[in-house]
C-alpha cells in the first residue's frame, strides 16, 4: 500500500509540474512539436494506478457479491446444516470477522409443502442452525440477523421436487 501511495505521490508532482507551453495551433498543425515530456506525462496520467482504497472497496465489493450469490440448501422438513455447505459458512464467517462493520442476515426459506406456521418456522430453525455454525466460527452474535421468509419467497416456482430443493435453503444478505 506504501508503495502504491508513492507512486501515485510522484505521478501528480510530475503531472503538476510546470511545463513549457506549445502553442496548440502550432500543435495542431505541426503534431511533430509535441515534446517528448508531454507525451510522457499524458500516458503516465492514463495508465497511474488505482488508489488502494478505490482498489480495496472494489474487491469487497466482488466478494460480498459473491458471498451472497451463495446458499446453504436442506434436506426435506430439515434443518441440519449438510457438510457439503460448511465451506460455504466458513468463508462467511472468515468474512464477517475481517469486516466488523458487516451485519449479515440469514433468511430461512422452505418450500411450498406444508402449512404457513409450519413453514415460518421451520425457515427460523434453518436460519438459526446456520447462525450457530457462524457463531462457532467466532462471529459475533451482533453481526448475524436471522429472518424467516416461510415458502413466501420461493427461488423457483414449479410444483416438483427440482424446485423444492431450491426453496429449501438459507440466503446470506450482507450490508456494511
Amino acid at each position: 500500500m506504501k508503495k502504491s501511495v508513492t507512486i501515485l505521490a510522484a505521478l501528480m508532482m510530475v503531472a503538476c509540474s510546470s511545463v513549457p507551453k506549445t502553442d496548440s495551433a502550432a500543435a495542431q498543425s505541426n503534431p511533430s512539436q509535441v515534446s517528448d515530456k508531454d507525451a510522457a506525462l499524458v500516458a503516465a496520467a492514463s495508465s497511474a494506478p488505482v488508489s488502494a482504497e478505490s482498489l480495496e472497496l472494489s474487491q469487497m465489493k466482488a466478494e460480498l457479491e459473491a458471498l451472497q450469490s451463495q446458499s446453504n440448501f436442506f434436506d426435506y422438513k430439515k434443518y441440519e446444516i449438510k457438510p457439503e455447505y460448511l465451506d460455504i459458512i466458513k468463508k462467511q464467517a472468515e468474512f464477517l470477522k475481517a469486516h466488523a462493520n458487516d451485519v449479515v442476515t440469514l433468511q430461512g426459506h422452505a418450500d411450498e409443502r406444508g402449512g404457513v406456521k409450519y413453514n415460518f418456522e421451520l425457515g427460523n430453525k434453518r436460519a438459526k442452525a446456520v447462525q450457530q455454525k457462524l457463531e462457532k466460527y467466532g462471529v459475533s452474535g451482533k453481526q448475524i440477523q436471522v429472518v424467516s421468509l416461510g415458502k413466501t419467497q420461493p427461488r423457483l416456482s414449479c410444483h416438483e421436487e427440482k424446485c423444492w430443493k431450491e426453496n429449501r435453503r438459507v440466503d446470506f444478505q450482507h450490508r456494511t
